[in-house]
């Protein structure tokens, strides 16, 4: 569903596109910063940001992009690892979890998974879509947001829920013991 206010050749500028870019400028600053946060308070604010992510990114319309060329990829490796180190040194041995991949043939094994791994790989497709929208030309923008979508659906999707599931465990494993019948 598209934005209706916005005119089909201007969806690169809606409402929708614009909310996503907002939410995923929220997540990659914050990351950017994520050494001077505790466990916990990183834990809470994915907690709370995730379900936004995929909202917003669920949300985000079917662009038409003229010149697939137009596109650029920003996060560098050494970026990533910086990022992931740091992640994966805050969460220490809540870093890993378990998974149900239902790509898998075998879907019913669980599969290992990575806090730290998996919230940087979301940071790198979402900083890449919001430097890449950034550019002043209106191909380089529609490449952002169409390859963010193509992102969301194939990759960053899967692991915001994942990982949402792993985060929610965590802020509130004491209260899972609780007998409430």
């Amino acid at each position: 569903m598209n934005d209706p206010s916005a005119l089909p050749d201007e969806l690169v500028y809606s409402r929708k596109v614009l909310e996503m870019l907002t939410v995923a400028n929220e997540y990659c600053l914050f990351l950017e910063k994520a050494e001077e946060y505790t466990k916990q308070e990183l834990l809470t604010f994915l907690q709370k940001i995730s379900p936004l992510v995929y909202l917003k990114a669920a949300l985000l319309p079917d662009i038409k992009v003229e010149d697939e060329d137009a596109t650029e990829h920003y996060v560098t490796e050494e970026q990533w690892e910086t990022l992931f180190n740091i992640l994966k040194n805050k969460f220490g041995a809540d870093d890993e979890f378990f998974f149900i991949d239902l790509n898998e043939k075998s879907n019913i094994d669980p599969m290992k998974g990575s806090l730290a791994e998996n919230v940087t790989d979301i940071y790198q497709d979402l900083k890449d879509f919001v430097l890449l929208y950034q550019n002043p030309q209106k191909r380089f923008k529609e490449n952002a947001v169409l390859d963010c979508k193509r992102l969301f659906e194939s990759r960053f999707g899967y692991l915001l829920v994942n990982t949402h599931t792993a985060i929610h465990f965590l802020l509130y494993k004491q209260n899972n013991a609780v007998d409430i019948f």
